[in-house]
């Protein structure tokens, strides 16, 4: 039976260029076009290691459906050529890990930015439709940070629930260089939204809040730099696998949304397949209902980890580090990240399903499965000599 949109008309195949298709969004969205859909994918990116299984061998049901186009964006000349002979373009190549965004600014906003305005350009030029992948972080901090801690108006949702269409972008002072991250993503967000007043580019932006899943961010020394700083939750997994203190940055008192990477890629899908309502918009892409703080999350990660790995927790489970400490001079957050749902709801009728505990156990169960073993023999490595 023909698979049809949110108004009932037919899909028809596509071909889809997807930059960054090798990482960790990129993995899941793969898997999810060639499972249920019959559009086809080029995906580009320098790495493949996590879409290996979606590529070998020939005998998969979608083969041909894939191809894997070994290129970086910076300068390659056969980008252009791979958007011309699209149907749309999803964007989702960027450096997007906190620990760099105040040790390596230059490298952020040239990755965020400026190696993004050749795709943006072809897509314009070449009337091709884009999707492309932004950041919640654009919202800074919210209106509620700034006021009285015992003010009433904290308690107001307008001060800190974030809205795609009103709310304000709020960052910290230049010397905070951790704001390059979202000053690098806001600014081709406005440059995108031009070229589509200006010169009629088709084009969805999404915010993503926290996706969370197998496949996510790096354990540092197993499948990325050993001396690299993951995300929370990377870097919460990568203190369990080792036994080792959570680390929680100024007492992890910032707040946050989670959402579960399955969730998340079942609105990608419908905003790929319902162009005449994503359009134009920028969605919010978060589970408001999986609020925590980052001390919360670390004792829920502890738990949940007990009960997948079959250990007892370590005596002392968390440990309190100073930012700068942490992430080095020049560091600033938000204080809380929580999306409102209103605009995705009404154009594509999406809502997430997962629960925080069941994304940790379905996060944590892979990664103990994946990394465990590899985390115990480089742990007794030094001790062998």
């Amino acid at each position: 039976m023909a698979r049809v949109d949110l108004d009932g008309n037919v899909i028809k195949p596509m071909t889809i260029c997807m930059i960054g298709a090798g990482g960790f969004i990129g993995s899941h969205l793969c898997e999810k076009l060639m499972s249920e859909t019959l559009h086809t994918v080029l995906a580009v990116d320098v790495y493949s290691d996590k879409i290996k299984h979606l590529l070998e061998p020939d005998s998969l049901p979608w083969a041909g459906r894939i191809q894997f186009h070994r290129l970086n964006i910076k300068n390659d000349s056969r980008l252009e050529g791979l958007i011309k002979c699209s149907d749309l373009t999803i964007n989702l190549a960027a450096i997007c890990t906190p620990a760099d965004y105040n040790t390596r600014p230059l490298d952020t906003i040239y990755s965020n930015f400026i190696d993004a305005l050749p795709v943006v350009k072809y897509c314009s030029e070449n009337n091709k439709r884009l999707i492309h992948f932004s950041t919640c972080e654009v919202y800074g901090k919210t209106i509620g940070s700034f006021l009285p801690k015992d003010s009433p108006l904290r308690q107001d949702p307008a001060y800190y629930i974030l809205k795609e269409d009103t709310s304000p972008c709020i960052f910290g002072s230049v010397e905070k260089q951790r704001w390059s991250y979202a000053c690098a993503k806001q600014l081709i967000e406005r440059l995108i939204y031009a070229e589509g007043a200006e010169n009629g580019l088709e084009f969805t932006i999404v915010r993503p809040f926290n996706w969370i899943g197998p496949r996510m961010d790096f354990i540092p020394g197993i499948d990325g730099p050993s001396e690299g700083v993951p995300r929370v939750l990377a870097c919460f997994s990568n203190n369990l696998l080792r036994r080792e203190p959570l680390k929680l940055v100024d007492g992890g008192e910032s707040q946050r949304t989670f959402i579960y990477i399955k969730d998340a890629i079942e609105a990608v899908l419908l905003m790929i397949e319902n162009p005449a309502r994503a359009s134009g918009h920028i969605f919010n892409v978060g589970n408001p209902n999986n609020e925590v703080t980052v001390r919360q999350l670390a004792e829920m990660m502890t738990q949940v980890y007990s009960k997948v790995s079959g250990e007892d927790a370590i005596e002392t489970p968390t440990i309190d580090v100073s930012s700068k400490e942490f992430y080095g001079e020049g560091y600033d957050d938000s204080d809380k990240r929580i999306p409102d749902m209103t605009i995705i709801n009404k154009q594509l009728g999406w809502n997430p399903k997962t629960s925080l505990w069941d994304l940790l156990e379905s996060t944590l169960t892979y990664q103990h499965r994946t990394y465990a073993e590899a985390i115990k023999q480089a742990i007794a490595k030094p001790s062998a000599n």
